[in-house]
């Protein structure tokens, strides 16, 4: 069990550095970060047992933060 989590957070985590730098508009930055905070609270939300409230949760956290942030300039 621990195996698994452990492979599915490398995953995400690698997914999420991969796509941080995405987006110049804020939609593509709420999608972005929707995936990433979706992808993340899955396997959060896994380990205590409930990974569709996690990836719920998580997306519209990502979501929101992606769409209210600038990118650096």
């Amino acid at each position: 069990m621990i195996d698994q989590s452990l492979k599915v957070t490398v995953v995400v985590a690698g997914l999420a550095l991969l796509t941080a730098a995405c987006g110049d508009r804020p939609v593509d930055r709420a999608l972005t970060g929707g995936a990433i905070g979706a992808g993340s609270g899955a396997v959060i939300g896994s380990t205590v047992g409930n990974p569709v409230a996690g990836a719920v949760i998580g997306g519209a956290a990502g979501a929101t933060i992606g769409a209210v942030t600038a990118p650096e300039r």
